[in-house]
């Protein structure tokens, strides 16, 4: 007997769920070829603060997890992501890659999460001192996470860039929404399943597909969220967030590459983007 094709459903990922949009809106993702491939959410301004509010309540517990325990958590992820290859290969095709493309950036993003797994115990010693002061004190200063940083990935290479931004911003202690690539945002979806199999908190990453006109503004003036970043190269999206980011003094991060495949996209100085420093003093003579 013939039978129906079980079609997947992509949802958005929030708090550990995979809920539809509060709306009720979707819009279409189609290939290269311009033939229909599947429904995406579309998320409103209502998904992305009711993500905040969840990443809000995450934050304090996933900084305070240690960094031996964040890099074995990345370096789950990456097995998962090992043994679904050949899925996020065939997504990728789906979105208009070719075969060896595919193969290309499913195994860089493998590769870069065991890379951001092996600084998370690493990074604190670069970007913290002991400083030299002239009176009988010491001076010290380590890197703090933010806090909630809220995400636009990058429009090509929809699963390198966007693990590419996700990382290093997790193995520092933040939480993160992510907003995938409009026109790419199938393996967004899959690789949020990833995620909730493995030992990633709920709440830690969340993750949203629709349209950037409509929630850039809103990830940019949410007073809960402590930093944006934008993978991008419109200037004026970019001043605008600037500007929307100054009311509360939210941190900008820009990112205008076009190719996430690159040696400069995994360095620890990433990992730095979403850091604040902390100076304490401390009278040696206690």
């Amino acid at each position: 007997m013939s039978r129906l094709d079980i079609h997947k459903t992509y949802k958005l990922y929030i708090g550990g769920k995979f809920p539809r949009t509060e709306s009720g809106r979707y819009y279409s993702v189609n290939d290269k070829s311009g033939k229909f491939v599947a429904n995406m959410c579309l998320a409103s301004r209502k998904d992305f603060r009711n993500a905040v509010v969840i990443a809000r309540k995450s934050q304090d517990s996933w900084s305070s997890v240690t960094a031996l325990n964040k890099g074995q958590i990345l370096y789950r992820i990456a097995e998962m992501l090992e043994g679904r290859k050949e899925q996020f290969i065939a997504e990728l095709i789906l979105q208009g890659e070719t075969a060896k493309e595919a193969q290309k950036e499913v195994e860089l993003t493998i590769d870069r999460l065991v890379y951001y797994a092996g600084w998370s115990d690493k990074f604190q010693q670069i970007f913290s001192s002991v400083n030299p002061v002239s009176s009988s004190h010491f001076n010290f200063s380590m890197v703090e996470p933010v806090g909630v940083v809220a995400i636009i990935a990058p429009e090509e290479q929809s699963l390198l860039g966007l693990v590419s931004i996700v990382a290093p911003a997790i193995v520092g202690g933040n939480t993160v929404i992510v907003l995938a690539s409009e026109n790419k945002p199938l393996t967004a979806i899959s690789f949020a399943e990833v995620i909730n199999s493995s030992d990633v908190p709920s709440g830690v990453v969340n993750i949203l597909t629709g349209k950037k006109d409509e929630l850039y503004g809103q990830m940019a003036s949410h007073m809960d969220v402590n930093s944006i970043v934008y993978c991008g190269k419109d200037e004026n999206v970019m001043k605008l967030i600037s500007e929307l980011a100054s009311n509360n003094v939210k941190r900008t991060v820009f990112y205008k590459k076009a190719d996430w495949s690159s040696d400069e996209c995994e360095s620890p100085y990433l990992i730095g983007k979403t850091l604040e420093v902390k100076t304490t003093w401390h009278p040696t003579e206690i």
